[in-house]
């Protein structure tokens, strides 16, 4: 939901310019990293550029205008937790990739230390145009690249031609954003197989082929790939373990 700018920061904040390498890297990291600690302890309401500039050592005035305020920096810690490496599952079967890539979501979300990083992250990532438009990006980035495990089950014939791997992911990690961020269920481990267990089977019976004629359907990859929780580590390759978001997950 769009809310007023707050009033530390211009009405039209600029998007935030990542500038690669060298000493405006580091800047960018410890930025990044200040504006985690500071909206897991203080929440969006509580973020400040002052309070950011303070915990990164970086320069208030060099804040406002690298990143415009705190909608700003909220985007950016979204937009490098996209640039993080998420490897993949890779069991040989559909289904059981997307329970390892739904365990990772429950299992980062639910664990006391891992999950208020990238909670408070997308919590805060709604309370803005920026930040939404952000948090749009970072799980479109996610669903593309987890589309892989359902490239991969395309190629060894498991699913129909045609099936859209990135609407596959979405629906396997939905049910579980939902209760996380929308109706404040508990989210236990059970729901984390069901929802996989269910995209699976919708996913084998064509439910995610892109309609022709409806124009609003997303377009289906042209051909297979090769054979892969904004803030939470890599991906384990376990099964008891994907992506918040660290990855905040996919």
């Amino acid at each position: 939901m769009s809310r007023a700018p707050k009033p530390e920061q211009p009405p039209h904040a600029p998007t935030p310019t990542p500038r690669p390498g060298g000493r405006s890297a580091r800047v960018r990291a410890e930025v990044v990293a200040a504006t985690l600690a500071e909206v897991t302890e203080k929440g969006y309401d509580g973020l400040t550029v002052e309070a950011v500039a303070t915990r990164s050592g970086v320069h208030k005035a060099t804040l406002y205008r690298r990143w415009g305020g705190v909608d700003g920096l909220v985007a950016d810690a979204l937009n490098a937790s996209a640039d993080q490496p998420w490897p993949l599952p890779d069991t040989g079967d559909l289904q059981q990739d997307l329970r390892r890539i739904t365990q990772e979501v429950f299992t980062v979300f639910t664990d006391p230390e891992l999950g208020p990083t990238p909670t408070a992250l997308i919590s805060a990532a709604q309370r803005s145009d920026a930040g939404a438009a952000a948090l749009r990006t970072f799980f479109a980035a996610r669903h593309r690249q987890a589309a892989e495990v359902a490239e991969r089950a395309l190629a060894r014939g498991e699913l129909p031609a045609g099936t859209n791997g990135a609407e596959v992911v979405r629906a396997a990690t939905a049910p579980l954003y939902y209760r996380l961020f929308v109706s404040g269920e508990p989210l236990d481990a059970r729901t984390a197989v069901r929802a996989a267990d269910a995209a699976a089977l919708a996913a084998r019976a064509g439910l995610f082929i892109p309609d022709p004629t409806d124009p609003t359907s997303p377009p289906a990859p042209t051909s297979p790939t090769s054979p892969t929780s904004p803030t939470s580590p890599p991906a384990p390759t376990t099964p008891d373990t994907p992506a918040a978001p660290a990855n905040p997950a996919t």
